[in-house]
């Protein structure tokens, strides 16, 4: 616990870190690789070469230092990297490593304003949020490990099926190795996926496409032509080979009621909501279903969507938007005029695709009058500000 002194300390250089995070943080990732290679396959690289991870580090600790004193908003704050964290088996003796490097890149980039009564307090800050994150993510795990067929560090599961769903995304059905049941998740969560490539292991997350069924699990991957991960899933990986899953995480989850649902996706963005669509349906709910793709040939999943539609007539609406070709319902791109066409009234709103997909349409929705609370979202890579390129 700080003293008083440290508290006055962390209130009144708190600016200066804030002014200086992003900077700090990008010396943070090299310091922290340079001196302990072994954790580097924790992070993906590509969000380390666009900035992406850095910010959202920055975030969290800019999040953490204004609410720490509000225990259940920082609990709240910190679900999204708790979940993350359990996805990739963080575990106790990594925030050592994350700290001392934290440190080492403050005291660097503020130089002779960190004296050693700033760094203490900093320090300070830094176990607290630590402790925090150990207690929330010791709790999940256990919380996961005692659900039937739950489990606890990476599993061994394999390939059981796969399916071409596009041009570029293909789904893959996962059984365990064990032979024994697989604990449920949550429609819309994704799951801890480690690959060993070159002799190491790769960690990356991929949203769960399908809904519990007790005995697999279903990623479906795009190939993303600079992604060492889903190229390697794509074109060397088939039915028999294995890799290990850690448990379902995220929470981008549907809220109880029975209001309406808009589910609107593009790209790959669909994975976490077409079992999002097929749960709000058993539910009894209304769902239009808007999703955004390149062209017919990248659009994937549309004979489920079909065969969804045909069972449930009256409450699935699915619509189809193409940026090129006439295969779709619409030509161009979601905007404000096609969503006011299809918001049910009351509803509630779900989106997923790349950035600037969902800050248009996160801006459109709020435009027509969605509040805040009624628009969900989650990224692929680290969270960030809608709007951030």
């Amino acid at each position: 616990m700080l003293t008083q002194e440290q508290e006055h300390l962390i209130a009144a250089t708190a600016p200066v870190v804030a002014e200086h995070l992003d900077a700090i943080t990008q010396r943070f990732y090299p310091l922290l690789f340079q001196r302990y290679p072994q954790v580097k396959p924790l992070f993906n690289q590509a969000h380390q070469a666009d900035g992406g991870q850095p910010r959202a580090l920055a975030a969290a600790v800019l999040a953490y230092v204004q609410l720490r004193h509000d225990r259940e908003k920082v609990r709240e704050t910190l679900a999204i990297v708790v979940g993350k964290h359990v996805s990739l088996d963080i575990r106790p003796e990594h925030y050592p490593l994350v700290g001392e490097c934290l440190m080492a890149a403050i005291g660097e980039v503020l130089g002779d304003a960190v004296t050693p009564e700033v760094a203490a307090a900093w320090q300070g800050v830094y176990e607290e949020l630590a402790g925090l994150l150990i207690e929330l993510e010791e709790y999940r795990y256990r919380e996961f490990e005692r659900c039937p067929g739950g489990w606890r560090g990476p599993r061994e599961f394999r390939i059981a099926a796969v399916r071409q769903e596009s041009a570029v995304i293909r789904s893959f059905v996962l059984e365990p190795v064990d032979g024994g049941p697989v604990a449920d998740h949550v429609p819309g969560q994704y799951i801890g996926v480690r690959l060993t490539l070159d002799g190491e292991p790769v960690y990356r997350h991929y949203s769960l496409s399908a809904l519990p069924n007790g005995q697999s699990y279903r990623i479906s991957v795009k190939r993303e032509p600079r992604g060492r991960a889903s190229r390697h899933l794509h074109d060397a990986m088939g039915v028999g080979d294995t890799l290990a899953l850690l448990p379902p995480a995220g929470d981008l989850t549907l809220a109880e009621g029975d209001e309406p649902l808009l589910l609107a996706s593009g790209g790959v963005g669909q994975t976490p909501l077409l079992p999002m669509a097929h749960h709000a349906l058993r539910q009894g709910r209304r769902v239009v279903y808007l999703h955004a793709a390149l062209d017919a040939e990248h659009h994937a999943f549309r004979d489920e969507v079909a065969a969804l539609a045909a069972k449930h007539p009256d409450r699935l609406h699915a619509i189809s938007i193409h940026e090129s070709g006439s295969a779709a319902d619409h030509s161009g791109r979601i905007d404000r005029d096609l969503l006011a066409s299809y918001l049910p009234k009351g509803g509630r709103c779900y989106f997923v695709g790349p950035q600037g997909f969902m800050t248009a349409v996160d801006r459109a929705l709020a435009e027509l009058g969605v509040p805040d609370e009624r628009r969900h979202y989650e990224h692929f890579g680290p969270s960030q500000p809608l709007g951030v390129a």
